[in-house]
């Protein structure tokens, strides 16, 4: 099951996120707050998370994102069973 984050303690960095004003601005608010290395995990789980909601398969997402099985699985398991963010976002384009 998914921890969800406290209330209290991260809210204020969900509604800064909110609030900002375009691509750019996104880029580096999150590049002054995260390394690369959580960035990038950050980065291919939403592109895998992407793929398998267009349909691909394991094997074609491993050959463009370069996830592991275990990334794949685990993104595919917050898409069927999750708070439904990830599907909204994605059904909103």
């Amino acid at each position: 099951m998914i921890k969800k984050p406290s209330k209290e303690a991260s809210m204020a960095l969900y509604e800064q996120i909110v609030k900002l004003q375009d691509v750019d601005t996104c880029l580096r608010f999150f590049q002054d707050l995260c390394s690369i290395s959580e960035l990038r995990a950050m980065e291919q789980r939403f592109d895998v998370a992407k793929l398998l909601y267009e349909g691909k398969v394991y094997t074609e997402i491993v050959e463009q994102t370069g996830a592991s099985s275990a990334t794949i699985s685990r993104v595919n398991r917050a898409l069927k069973y999750g708070d439904n963010g990830l599907m909204e976002a994605f059904e909103s384009e």
